[in-house]
């Protein structure tokens, strides 16, 4: 086990970075006014920014983080009639009108909470009186995405720190401020965005992305994190992680499996992203040395050899933003499904060609490695450009599946079998 005794770190970035790949930062005027005639000088980047290393050429030049809608679409407007799942399933809107609708925990008592990345809040789905409705419980937060919900308390990771408020459900209307428990996370923009969850050892983990596309960091990042529920007792329990944004635990073998988004700019092909799973505490998975598990960057990777780091259990396409994942443990869907990862791939923004944007179910072989990767639920992508994007699939207690739309604002419920009257 490695353990860290972790130092607050000061903000990296100058100017503002927004969010995941979204680009605009201040710029830098020059000391001299450019003679007359001459090419006006190119701004620097900022600090971590995705176009970082980007070809120079006609093609890669019109690649670039795509920006959501500012609002989300009206109930009416959603794309629900286009978005298609295997024969005998059923896909319904759950809930709408969310702003950058992210990650998904669910409580005892059937209340669905809502992440958001680029707005400040987190959103119950409340079922009541066969109702539902959506409220804010917590707002000011920056980069609220990661949400967990464990005996009563929603814990809420941010950029750099993790808070709960107790009592959850009995405070709904009201809600207080959420109270911190963990604020040792570095405050860098690039992958900064949590995805949190807590595990079957009753752990909350936390993973930290790494500052940039490819670049050598501290020993504070790269790596997934994992703390008592109080926030004590942090240490790393996963190394070499570029960014995940997703992961769960396999019900048979209590082992962690983990989404990873490859890197920018080697080229529209590779490297894939990762479905890696981890065996024991303090593996290392690869980044930025080694990519899919197969291949040395080029870059940082030499004298490195991947067969020192624990290769991935499966590829999720090349740029295809693999992110929030879950085993289906339900009993609701077909039989074939039961124990099979559903991973929303939020698709590519790096790739002339687009690839993602749509939920695929991963069935495993008996060791626990891939045995097929197959299309479920399909129709974000549209004419190379996105009507949807979905970010993280959730299982409800009667073995329906949420998916969140962070481009629209929704939620959508999966259901299988004869279609139930709306809103029940």
């Amino acid at each position: 086990m490695i353990r860290y005794s972790f130092a607050p770190r000061s903000l990296l970035l100058a100017g503002a970075f927004f969010g995941a790949f979204t680009l605009g930062a201040a710029a830098q005027q020059p000391a001299s006014p450019p003679a007359a005639g001459a090419a006006p000088a190119a701004q620097p980047l900022p600090p971590g920014s995705p176009l970082i290393g980007r070809p120079d050429n006609e093609a890669a030049a019109k690649l670039a983080p795509v920006a959501p809608p500012p609002l989300p679409a009206a109930p009416d407007k959603l794309p629900l009639a286009k978005l298609k799942v295997p024969a005998g399933f059923n896909v319904e809107v759950y809930a709408a009108g969310m702003a950058n609708a992210r990650s998904l925990a669910l409580s005892d008592k059937g209340t669905v909470f809502v992440g958001s990345r680029l707005v400040d809040k987190v959103y119950a789905i409340v079922n009541k009186d066969g109702k539902r409705s959506v409220k804010v419980v917590a707002s000011g937060l920056y980069r609220p995405n990661g949400v967990a919900f464990k005996d009563g308390t929603l814990y809420i990771a941010e950029l750099s720190k993790v808070s709960k408020i107790d009592n959850i459900d009995d405070v709904l209307d009201n809600p207080p401020k959420p109270t911190l428990i963990y604020d040792k996370l570095p405050k860098d923009e690039a992958h900064g965005w949590k995805f949190i969850a807590i595990g079957p050892d009753n752990k909350l983990y936390v993973p930290v992305g790494q500052p940039g596309n490819v670049v050598l960091h501290d020993d504070a990042h790269g790596q997934i994190r994992r703390m008592n529920l109080d926030g004590s007792g942090a240490e790393v329990y996963a190394l070499g992680v570029r960014n995940t944004v997703g992961f769960d635990w396999n019900p048979e073998t209590k082992q962690m499996y983990f989404t990873d988004n490859g890197r920018d700019w080697l080229s529209e092909t590779v490297p894939e992203d990762e479905l890696n799973r981890v065996t024991k505490a303090g593996e290392h998975f690869g980044a930025p040395y080694c990519l899919q598990g197969n291949i040395i960057d080029q870059e940082l990777g030499w004298g490195k050899d991947c067969k020192d780091y624990t290769a991935p259990v499966g590829l999720m396409g090349p740029h295809t933003a693999a992110l929030g994942m879950r085993f289906y443990t339900g009993s609701q869907f077909p039989k074939s499904y039961k124990n099979a990862i559903f991973v929303a791939r939020h698709g590519s923004w790096n790739k002339s060609k687009k690839q993602g944007g749509d939920v695929v179910v991963v069935k495993l072989n008996k060791d626990g490695t891939v045995k097929s990767m197959e299309p479920f639920m399909t129709g974000f992508l549209e004419d190379n450009k996105y009507i949807g994007r979905p970010v993280d699939v959730m299982l409800l207690k009667d073995g329906s599946m949420l998916v969140s739309d962070d481009w629209n604002g929704a939620v959508y419920r999966v259901s299988y079998g004869k279609p139930k009257v709306a809103n029940q």
